[in-house]
């Protein structure tokens, strides 16, 4: 599970960081990831994206929680004020979280580039 601090709520944020971040895409996900400009003092924040194409509610909800775990473990390489959006595409269903994560760690060293 995410802490409260570090989850995206807002759709305004959301739409923010897709529009201005820098996309990274992966086979089972694409990350959106906004980096601050240094002056924030908020938490980095993490929002996720999965549609109804990865599969039904039950599928939906376990590659979500497998998301929010892994993206738990690379919240300490985010600087505060960075945004991330983790859209999980169709073959996430399939995946296993070991493979997420190094799916997730893959596309945040390519955003940064």
């Amino acid at each position: 599970m995410l802490p409260a601090q570090h989850r995206m709520t807002r759709s305004t944020d959301f739409g923010l960081t897709v529009k201005r971040g820098t996309r990274a895409a992966q086979p089972n996900l694409v990350l959106h990831a906004l980096r601050s400009d240094g002056d924030h003092l908020e938490a980095p924040k993490v929002g996720l994206v999965v549609s109804k194409a990865v599969g039904n509610a039950v599928i939906r909800h376990r590659v979500s929680r497998r998301l929010r775990h892994v993206a738990r473990d690379v919240l300490h390489d985010l600087a505060p004020g960075d945004r991330l959006v983790i859209r999980a595409l169709p073959k996430s269903a399939d995946a296993d979280s070991a493979r997420l994560r190094r799916e997730l760690v893959t596309a945040l060293e390519r955003a940064r580039r």
